[in-house]
C-alpha cells in the first residue's frame, strides 16, 4: 500500500529502467518489455491443442471484427467524408482485438512479439516457429470457418447485396496490390497492431485495454495497411460470394461474377496472403519486439 514515504520515480531514474512495480501506476515500458518476455514464455510453452483452439477463435474474432466493418463500410462512400468514413470503419473493425485481448485467443500478428523472449534466450528458436505455425494454421481455420458461417447465414444479401459487393471490392482490392505495397503495408499494420498489444500489456483492467486497442487498430484501418489474419477472411468470404451466391444476389446488384474474376486463390495466397504475412513479421517482430528489446532488454544496457 501506498504512504507517505513511497518514492515516485521519474523515468531517468533507476527504478524506472529496472521495471520495479511501486503497485499504483501502471506499469512502465520497461515493465511491459519484462512481462512481454514472460508472456512469449509462457505462450511457447503452452500445448498444441491448447493453442491451436485458442487461435481458431482468434481468428474468428478477427473475423468479426471484419464482418463489423465490412457493415459500417456498406453505403458510406459518397456520404460522409473519406476520412470520417474510414475511421468508422476502422473503429468497428477494432471489435476483433478487443475479444482477443479481452475473452483470450492466440494470434499471429500479436506473437510477434514472441520474438522479445526468444532475442533474450528465454524460448529456443523452434519454440518461436513452433508457436507462430500453429497459430498461424489455427487463424486460418477460424477466420475461414466464420467466411463460410456468413455465406450461410446469408450475410452478403444485406443491404439488398450492397454487403455482398462490399466483401467483394475489399477483396478484388486486396488481391490487386503490388508485392512491395503489400510488404509495406503489412509491416505498418502489424506494427500498430503490435503497440496496441504492448500497451494493453501495460493496462490494470479490462476497460483500460480496450481502449488502447482502438485507435490503434482504427489507424491501421483507416490508412489502407493490411493485416494477414483479417484478410484470411476478408478473399475467402468473397470467393464464397462469387462461387455460392444465388442468381438473385447478382440480379439484385446488378453485376456478374466475371466482375471480380482476379479474386482467384494464386493472387489470394501469392499476391496478398504471402507479402503480408512478411511485411507483418517486419512490423510485430522487427519494428516492435527487437526495438523494445534493444532499448530495455538488452544484455549490459545502461
Amino acid at each position: 500500500p501506498w504512504t507517505a514515504a513511497t518514492p515516485f520515480f521519474a523515468p531517468g531514474d533507476a527504478p524506472y529502467h529496472s521495471g520495479m512495480d511501486n503497485g499504483i501506476d501502471a506499469p512502465v515500458p520497461p515493465q511491459v518489455a519484462a512481462k512481454a518476455e514472460d508472456m512469449g514464455v509462457a505462450k511457447a510453452r503452452l500445448d498444441a491443442a491448447s493453442t491451436f483452439l485458442l487461435a481458431v477463435l482468434g481468428g474468428a474474432f478477427i473475423a468479426l471484427g471484419a464482418v463489423f466493418s465490412t457493415t459500417v463500410a456498406t453505403g458510406l462512400s459518397g456520404e460522409v467524408p473519406f476520412g470520417l468514413g474510414r475511421l468508422l470503419v476502422g473503429l468497428a473493425f477494432s471489435l476483433g482485438l478487443m475479444l482477443v485481448v479481452a475473452a483470450g485467443a492466440e494470434l499471429f500478428t500479436g506473437n510477434n512479439l514472441l520474438v522479445m523472449a526468444f532475442a533474450s534466450g528465454k524460448i529456443p528458436l523452434r519454440a518461436l516457429l513452433r508457436n507462430w505455425t500453429i497459430v498461424y494454421i489455427g487463424n486460418f481455420v477460424g477466420a475461414v470457418l466464420t467466411a463460410a458461417g456468413m455465406l450461410l447465414a446469408g450475410f452478403h444479401e444485406g443491404a439488398a447485396g450492397q454487403v455482398g459487393r462490399t466483401c467483394l471490392d475489399l477483396a478484388q482490392a486486396k488481391c490487386s496490390l503490388d508485392w512491395t505495397e503489400a510488404v509495406a503495408r503489412g509491416a505498418f499494420c502489424n506494427a500498430l497492431v503490435c503497440l496496441a498489444v504492448w500497451m494493453c500489456m501495460s493496462c490494470r483492467s479490462t476497460g483500460e485495454k480496450l481502449l488502447a486497442t482502438m485507435l490503434p487498430v482504427a489507424a491501421f484501418v483507416a490508412a489502407g495497411f493490411e493485416h494477414s489474419v483479417a484478410n484470411m477472411y476478408f478473399v475467402p468470404a468473397a470467393m464464397f460470394v462469387r462461387e455460392f451466391a444465388a442468381d438473385g444476389f447478382w440480379s439484385s446488384i446488378e453485376s456478374p461474377p466475371s466482375q471480380w474474376a482476379s479474386i482467384t486463390t494464386w493472387r489470394f495466397v501469392a499476391g496478398n496472403l504471402v507479402p503480408v504475412t512478411i511485411g507483418n513479421i517486419v512490423g510485430g517482430s522487427v519494428m516492435v519486439g527487437v526495438v523494445y528489446w534493444l532499448a530495455y532488454r538488452r544484455p549490459g544496457r545502461a
